[in-house]
């Protein structure tokens, strides 16, 4: 956690400096996300809140998501991380929206996709979507990755001059 948790005191420190806001739906993250973001003490500042949308019923309840109004939308894509950013961030009024989907083992999920698989969306001054693939089926590893992989993510965006 103490890798986490530095990325999560830097995010903490730019989005500060920034005078902006972030919040979060991660799914097979478990949490993690939310919880180095928010082991920076003064994490009010900046974090709004957020939720682990792990179910269908969650993203629907939670998030207000229903795919009936979004053909061909499924879970664990790059489409769905994105809408899922940008939902959290219009639903929590932040400035940033961080959203992780995926599969982090042992077995890959319904759709398909492989342990070690996961979208990743910011929603904000910039929009940025990727898959990670870990090729890895230990759930607990793939989780650390999952959350260092969107807290990079979250850190490069916040550092990049074209956000400012």
């Amino acid at each position: 956690m103490a890798r986490l948790g530095r990325l999560g005191e830097t995010a903490g420190e730019l989005l500060k400096v920034r005078g902006e806001t972030i919040a979060v739906a991660e799914s097979s993250g478990g949490g993690l996300i939310s919880a180095a973001l928010l082991s920076v003490p003064g994490a009010s500042a900046y974090f709004i809140g957020g939720g682990v949308i792990y179910t269908h019923q969650a993203r629907e309840i939670l998030m207000q998501i229903d795919f009936d109004k979004h053909p061909g939308m499924r879970s664990s894509s790059e489409p769905y991380a994105a809408l899922l950013a940008a939902t959290v961030r219009d639903r929590l009024g932040s400035t940033w929206g961080l959203a992780e989907t995926g599969a982090s083992g042992p077995r890959g999920n319904r759709y398909g996709d492989a342990p070690g698989h996961t979208c990743i969306a910011l929603a904000g001054p910039v929009t940025r979507v990727f898959t990670l693939e870990t090729g890895d089926s230990d759930r607990e590893a793939n989780m650390w990755r999952f959350t260092e992989a969107a807290l990079d993510a979250l850190v490069s965006a916040l550092n990049d001059p074209m956000t400012a």
